[in-house]
């Protein structure tokens, strides 16, 4: 039996301060329960409440030198209460940020959407700017996926020519994408393309 179950709550309190562990896990035991209904009649969320109520018995050992503690039931039933309104706010403050943000999100994945569909027809425009030779030897790599050997079978053409075709290709993309992007379309483009 435990040697604290009949010791009164102002003696409990006095081993605590003295960092008796034995104090402090009969403290626990005495009102975890107590502080728990608490916490969660304030959140109604299980996990959270007994979050709170670790958080409240946490505090009470990191401060228990320091802390003026006259009646432990009050004063972990504010701490828990303090502790709950805390994350309750939190909780506000996220809401809030989110919907805030929702909109921005919704309105950035269209842009990028609209961004990305942009520089693919501005990718198809180049291709089809192509000397034809390049524009059909680059569109079996790309958009059929045949291999440089494959391609120089079907065009019975040499495979360093296919070679040659295809880096002429994307070197004139890359060219051309400078001109009216920039660099970070050139990257963009490599993605794309490569």
């Amino acid at each position: 039996m435990n040697r604290y179950c009949q010791t009164d709550n102002l003696s409990l309190v006095r081993l605590l301060i003295k960092s008796d562990a034995d104090a402090f896990t009969e403290i626990y035991n005495r009102y975890w329960d107590k502080l728990f209904a608490i916490a969660y009649n304030r959140i109604n969320e299980i996990e959270l409440a007994k979050d709170i109520v670790h958080d409240a018995f946490a505090s009470l050992w990191a401060n228990r030198a320091n802390a003026e503690i006259i009646e432990i039931e009050n004063y972990l039933a504010t701490s828990v209460k303090y502790i709950s309104l805390s994350k309750i706010k939190n909780k506000e403050r996220e809401r809030l940020y989110k919907a805030i943000q929702q909109p921005y999100l919704a309105d950035s994945e269209i842009e990028n959407t609209l961004h990305y569909k942009r520089i693919l027809e501005l990718v198809k425009s180049e291709v089809e700017q192509l000397p034809e030779k390049c524009r059909l030897i680059f569109k079996y790599s790309r958009n059929d996926g045949l291999p440089v050997k494959q391609i120089a079978l079907k065009m019975n053409i040499a495979p360093k020519t296919v070679e040659n075709q295809l880096n002429k290709a994307l070197k004139q993309l890359k060219m051309a994408a400078k001109s009216f992007l920039g660099s970070t379309f050139i990257f963009l483009c490599s993605l794309v393309l490569f």
